[in-house]
Order: structure tokens, then sequence, then C-alpha cells
């Protein structure tokens, strides 16, 4: 039985502007975070969207 792989898409969302943290306005990631994001694995990408956006952006309120 062969799973269907699921890639974990980019969480860019167009607004691509650094705030004061060094965090992207619109996706919450850093510029590493952007700059190797096709070189992570998926498993680093789905912490990266389940645990590390959601307190960077809860921070953000």
């Amino acid at each position: 039985m062969n799973i269907p792989l699921r890639a974990v898409l980019s969480p860019c969302i167009g607004i691509c502007s650094l705030d004061g943290q060094g965090l992207c306005e619109g996706c919450h990631r850093t510029t590493a975070e952007i700059t190797f994001w096709s070189q992570m694995s998926d498993a680093e990408r789905q912490h990266v969207m389940d645990v590390v956006l959601p307190v960077r952006e809860a921070g953000r309120v």
C-alpha cells in the first residue's frame, strides 16, 4: 500500500518585509528559515509550522 507523500508548503503569504526582530511580517520566519526552507526535511518544516510559528505569532498580539 503506497501512502502519498505530502510536501510541507511554505507559509509565505506574500507580505515579505522584516520587522525589527528580523522576522518576516507575513509568515513570521527568520531570514535563515526562509533561505533554507527548501533544504529542510519535511519533519523540520512541520516543526516550524506546528511549533515555532504559532509561538511567534502569539507573541505579536
